[in-house]
């Protein structure tokens, strides 16, 4: 479902000002493969990579031993990251710096930072402390370094949270809060993601220390010579992403195959299923990724190079779609989903999901803005992340994880896919003639996935506030109902999470109780006289 509004509005824009042929055959076959894609990586995702990183973390942090536990989150984070397609085309993209350093510092950057995750729960450290201390560092070095770094700093952070490292991870830090967490297990259950995300924006600024930046302008060239050729470079390009996913998924497998007969010894039943899961996901990242690169960057693309004739319907357009189009990234499914299962069902999957589509919409928007009046991305990344961190200090704690986690997420395989492309065009559209395109390229078309990955935090934040506050009105209101009852035990205090329906709904029946029980006394206290 999660595609189908995608290709609708695609369809739409394409009805006004009609892409090739042969891209719009491209196009409608990549629609097919995402849907196909992401329905088989749904049925698989759960019983194997999910599985995979809970019961990874479950039976490391039982060892209770500190530098084993270090030492294998740290390995995971680099074998997980260094393995990312979407690291791997973005890497491709930038001329200046060797995409072995980049790949290789920003795994770095994921690993130590997983090193820190865990430490976090070790010393019972609050997940505001640790990211308002880093993204302060984060926000100095960026007024120090070439402007060209910030975009590619905080895209090359939404890329290496995509659909094999976010479940895993999430289950990952699940599994560990719930050993080393203490009692507040489940609020420091979310919030690995997000500080796994800090790695790579500071490893590439420390890269921009040591080398001159420049990214290769992408004209958007058609790319097929007939429809014919459609299905030729199709069939060219399967090999190549049945062997990136393959490079992607087998780190994560054979390291949980070595601690299964190590450790784990799973029986042959349990086993089997979750290899079969992992075929399931497999595959099904396969299709998504051919699907998502062959036919949906040229209609983004060209989307962009349409839209941007009207900027204001580029603003709005780009809106829509980016409210749309966080429902067919995969990770974002994985997310929801644990949410629901780790907090009992208290925050729900129906709930979190409009939050993010709002959240993506303004977003996009605001990316969209950027590139038409070329608005430089640190003012815009400064105010955003500056609110995000000053809502860490009012709302409940588990919702600061699940929004840092939900910003990693957002920027998966559609945003660099489709979101980057239909950046690229706008942007090549506006600047074009301009001498300095590349520039344009590199501050404005780059940063699209910063955007997406910021947003979120302000908006599943706001939604816990939202929460906070309905909690407060709802204990006062039993409060005052306690008082009115005039003995104790008839109302049971508030505790920990209630069900978000208790609390939204509860608050308005006890008032009414209370408003009908002080009625009650006046008429008694008139009668009375």
């Amino acid at each position: 479902m999660g595609v189908f509004p995608v290709t609708l509005i695609i369809l739409i824009v394409n009805s006004f000002s009609p892409m090739s042929k042969e891209n719009f055959t491209a196009f409608f076959i990549g629609a097919i493969l995402l849907i196909l894609g992401l329905a088989l990586y749904n049925i698989g995702s759960g019983s194997s990579i999910e599985f995979m990183g809970g019961l990874i973390g479950t039976e490391v942090s039982k060892s209770k031993k500190l530098p084993l536990i270090l030492a294998v989150c740290g390995t995971i984070g680099f074998i997980v990251t260094i393995a990312e397609p979407d690291l791997a085309v973005l890497a491709e993209q930038v001329n200046g710096i060797d995409s072995v350093v980049l790949i290789g510092s920003v795994a770095l950057g994921v690993g130590v930072f997983m090193i820190v995750a865990v430490l976090r729960f070790v010393f019972k450290v609050e997940l505001k402390w640790v990211l308002l201390v880093f993204y302060g560092l984060i926000f100095v070095l960026m007024f120090l370094i070439p402007g060209e770094f910030v975009p590619l700093a905080f895209d090359s952070s939404g890329v290496t949270t995509g659909p094999v490292t976010v479940p895993f991870i999430i289950a990952l830090g699940t599994s560990l809060s719930a050993t080393l967490g203490g009692k507040d297990s489940q609020d420091s259950s979310f919030g690995m993601v997000g500080i796994c995300s800090i790695g790579p924006i500071l490893a590439v600024t420390v890269l921009s220390l040591f080398c001159n930046l420049n990214v290769v302008p992408d004209s958007g060239s058609e790319g097929f010579s007939s429809v014919a050729g459609v299905f030729t470079e199709y069939g060219k390009e399967f090999p190549f992403f049945l062997k990136e996913i393959l490079i992607s998924v087998s780190p994560i497998v054979v390291f949980f195959l070595i601690y299964n007969f190590a450790a784990f010894k799973l029986s042959l039943a349990r086993l089997a299923r979750t290899l079969i899961g992992v075929v399931y996901v497999y595959f099904g990242l396969v299709l998504f990724l051919l699907g998502a690169n062959m036919g949906f960057v040229p209609a983004g693309r060209h989307i962009g190079d349409v839209l941007a004739a009207t900027p204001a319907l580029l603003i709005v357009i780009g809106a829509v779609l980016g409210a749309v189009i966080v429902l067919a990234e995969p990770a974002v499914h994985v997310l929801t989903r644990q949410v629901e299962e780790v907090t009992g069902g208290v925050i729900k999957r129906k709930m979190m999901l409009p939050v993010m589509c709002i959240s993506m919409a303004i977003s996009v928007g605001l990316a969209m803005l950027r590139i038409v009046f070329d608005i430089d991305i640190k003012w815009v990344l400064l105010v955003g992340f500056g609110v995000a961190l000053g809502l860490t200090f009012v709302v409940p704690k588990i919702f600061t994880g699940i929004a840092f986690d939900s910003g990693g997420v957002a920027s998966g395989a559609m945003t660099a896919a489709f979101l980057l492309p239909l950046a690229n065009g706008a942007t090549y559209a506006l600047y074009g003639d301009s001498s300095d395109i590349a520039l344009y390229v590199m501050t404005d078309a780059f940063g699209v996935v910063a955007m997406v990955a910021m947003t979120p935090l302000v908006a599943i934040q706001v939604l816990g506030l939202k929460y906070k506050l309905h909690t407060v009105r709802l204990a006062r209101a039993r409060e005052e109902f306690t008082a009115l009852l005039a003995h104790e035990g008839e109302v049971v205090e508030l505790e920990g999470f209630a069900s978000w329906e208790t609390v939204i709904t509860e608050v308005p029946a006890l008032n009414e109780k209370v408003k009908s029980k002080q009625k009650r006394r006046r008429r008694n206290n008139r009668g009375g006289k």
